[in-house]
Protein backbone atom coordinates (compact mmCIF):
# COMPACT_ATOMS: atom_id res chain seq x y z
CA UNK A 1 0.00 0.00 0.00
CA UNK A 2 1.46 3.32 -0.59
CA UNK A 3 0.40 6.64 0.53
CA UNK A 4 -1.98 7.55 -1.97
CA UNK A 5 -3.88 4.24 -1.13
CA UNK A 6 -3.88 5.29 2.39
CA UNK A 7 -5.04 8.38 1.79
CA UNK A 8 -8.14 6.88 -0.39
CA UNK A 9 -8.78 3.99 2.11
CA UNK A 10 -9.53 7.08 4.57
CA UNK A 11 -11.51 8.98 2.50
CA UNK A 12 -13.83 5.22 2.88
CA UNK A 13 -13.97 5.83 6.61
CA UNK A 14 -17.67 5.47 8.24
CA UNK A 15 -19.29 6.37 10.94
CA UNK A 16 -19.39 4.09 13.87
CA UNK A 17 -22.93 4.36 16.00
CA UNK A 18 -22.77 3.44 19.65
CA UNK A 19 -26.13 2.73 21.20
CA UNK A 20 -27.08 2.17 24.66
CA UNK A 21 -29.74 -0.67 24.97
CA UNK A 22 -29.11 -2.43 28.43
CA UNK A 23 -28.99 -0.78 31.67
CA UNK A 24 -28.78 -2.91 34.49
CA UNK A 25 -26.79 -0.37 36.96
CA UNK A 26 -25.84 2.70 37.91
CA UNK A 27 -24.60 5.18 35.05
CA UNK A 28 -25.40 8.72 33.74
CA UNK A 29 -26.34 8.17 30.52
CA UNK A 30 -29.83 6.74 30.07
CA UNK A 31 -30.80 4.12 27.92
CA UNK A 32 -31.45 4.89 24.23
CA UNK A 33 -28.27 7.64 24.23
CA UNK A 34 -26.56 7.45 21.38
CA UNK A 35 -23.16 8.54 20.30
CA UNK A 36 -20.64 9.05 17.12
CA UNK A 37 -17.56 8.18 16.07
CA UNK A 38 -16.68 10.41 13.24
CA UNK A 39 -13.96 7.36 12.29
CA UNK A 40 -11.97 5.67 15.06
CA UNK A 41 -9.58 8.23 15.92
CA UNK A 42 -12.00 10.63 16.45
CA UNK A 43 -14.33 10.11 19.91
CA UNK A 44 -17.39 10.87 21.12
CA UNK A 45 -17.04 13.58 23.48
CA UNK A 46 -19.08 13.20 26.81
CA UNK A 47 -18.78 9.60 26.92
CA UNK A 48 -17.25 8.48 30.20
CA UNK A 49 -13.65 7.41 30.02
CA UNK A 50 -13.90 4.04 30.92
CA UNK A 51 -16.19 2.84 28.53
CA UNK A 52 -14.10 4.81 25.79
CA UNK A 53 -11.27 2.47 27.09
CA UNK A 54 -13.68 -0.51 26.20
CA UNK A 55 -15.11 0.74 23.36
CA UNK A 56 -11.60 1.52 21.75
CA UNK A 57 -10.87 -2.10 21.66
CA UNK A 58 -13.36 -2.62 18.54
CA UNK A 59 -13.79 0.65 16.94
CA UNK A 60 -11.33 -0.58 14.18
CA UNK A 61 -12.90 -4.17 14.25
CA UNK A 62 -16.29 -2.57 13.53
CA UNK A 63 -14.62 -0.11 10.78
CA UNK A 64 -13.18 -2.88 9.04
CA UNK A 65 -16.71 -5.12 8.54
CA UNK A 66 -15.02 -7.74 11.06
CA UNK A 67 -18.09 -10.01 11.75
CA UNK A 68 -18.55 -9.56 15.42
CA UNK A 69 -19.51 -13.02 17.03
CA UNK A 70 -23.20 -12.03 17.42
CA UNK A 71 -25.51 -14.71 15.58
CA UNK A 72 -28.09 -12.70 15.13
CA UNK A 73 -26.16 -9.55 13.22
CA UNK A 74 -22.74 -10.12 12.92
CA UNK A 75 -22.35 -5.99 11.33
CA UNK A 76 -22.79 -5.14 15.38
CA UNK A 77 -20.94 -5.78 18.68
CA UNK A 78 -22.77 -5.47 22.05
CA UNK A 79 -20.41 -4.10 24.57
CA UNK A 80 -20.71 -4.28 27.85
CA UNK A 81 -19.54 -1.22 30.22
CA UNK A 82 -16.09 -2.29 32.70
CA UNK A 83 -19.11 -1.99 35.55
CA UNK A 84 -19.91 -5.64 36.92
CA UNK A 85 -23.81 -4.11 36.88
CA UNK A 86 -22.99 -1.44 34.27
CA UNK A 87 -24.66 -1.25 30.89
CA UNK A 88 -24.57 -2.57 27.23
CA UNK A 89 -23.76 -0.77 24.00
CA UNK A 90 -24.23 -1.58 20.45
CA UNK A 91 -21.86 -0.45 18.11
CA UNK A 92 -22.29 -0.36 14.55
CA UNK A 93 -21.00 0.84 11.19
CA UNK A 94 -23.60 3.76 9.92
CA UNK A 95 -23.54 5.18 6.09
CA UNK A 96 -22.25 8.61 6.34
CA UNK A 97 -25.69 10.12 5.15
CA UNK A 98 -26.91 8.76 8.72
CA UNK A 99 -24.23 10.66 10.50
CA UNK A 100 -25.70 13.88 12.18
Amino acid sequence: MDRQDYLNKWKDLAPIEVKMIEKSGRCTHELGDTFYFKNPYDKPKDLCNALLHVLDLYTWRVELGFPSWEADDENIYRIHCPSKKGTVWQMRKISPEDFP
